[in-house]
């Protein structure tokens, strides 16, 4: 292989490793849509350019150069927080040592435990790898640690935030009283209230870790991937989550 064919492919994958952050930055905002249109539109200018086509390398040039000016002014806030978010975190996705995990999943199941012997309701998402960052806009936030005192007071009957569900994102409660979609199963059982058609309404959509604490029957739930695991302990339910949570990909 020659110098310049390690050039090329040096070129080549710094390029794709660059396009690949830029799409996880944007993750999980609707800008993301428009950023991959705009990246396909310069896939097929670099084809068109090898080809040597030129008027249609013209009209590409002036059609991306339009479309990274729209894109610019249309989402400028998705913009704006990815920028101050770089100054808060890494961009790269960071894990959980086994530890703290632990303490988390603890902490939340003492939480529903709780609430479940005090029959109050309850409704927590966990974020695996699919972003939940829509979700978490339709309600307030709050970004703290992740306790079971604050849950319960979250859950806390009459309060504004009781009706909602808390999102846990990164280790950190990231909101609360926020909106799932409703399953449109029609299958699903009468017996299941809002709270259950909620969280297999998210599960459809995406591959988080729901927690479902039932104030009329104060039995505790966990939906995953559409599967509803019924009846379980506080036990049970902390081995379901490490399970589920450790697993790779």
């Amino acid at each position: 292989m020659t110098v310049l064919h390690l050039k090329t492919a040096l070129e080549i994958c710094i390029l794709w490793f660059v396009i690949y952050h830029i799409l996880l930055f944007f993750e999980g905002t609707r800008a993301i849509q428009v950023l991959r249109g705009m990246i396909i539109l310069l896939v097929a200018f670099f084809v068109i350019q090898q080809l040597q086509l030129g008027v249609l390398e013209w009209l590409m040039t002036k059609l991306f150069a339009l479309a990274m000016l729209a894109f610019l002014i249309l989402f400028q806030p998705e913009i704006r927080q990815g920028l101050a978010r770089l100054g808060q975190q890494h961009l790269f996705k960071t894990v959980l040592a086994e530890q703290e995990l632990d303490q988390i999943l603890t902490e939340l199941c003492s939480a529903v435990e709780t609430l479940s012997k005090n029959r109050v309701g309850a409704l927590i998402a966990i974020e695996k790898n699919d972003p939940l960052k829509p979700y978490i806009e339709t309600g307030d936030l709050i970004d703290s640690n992740v306790s079971s005192d604050l849950i319960q007071t979250i859950f806390t009957p009459n309060s504004l935030l009781h009706d909602g569900g808390v999102i846990v994102q990164a280790g950190r409660i990231a909101a609360a009283g926020c909106l799932f979609p409703l399953t449109a199963n029609q299958e699903l059982s009468r017996a299941f209230g809002t709270r259950h058609r909620a969280a297999i309404g998210l599960s459809e959509e995406t591959d988080a870790l729901i927690i479902i604490v039932s104030e009329e029957r104060h039995d505790i739930s966990l939906v995953f991937e559409s599967k509803l695991y019924k009846d379980l302990s506080k036990e049970e339910l902390l081995v379901k989550l490490k399970d589920i949570l450790k697993e790779k990909g």
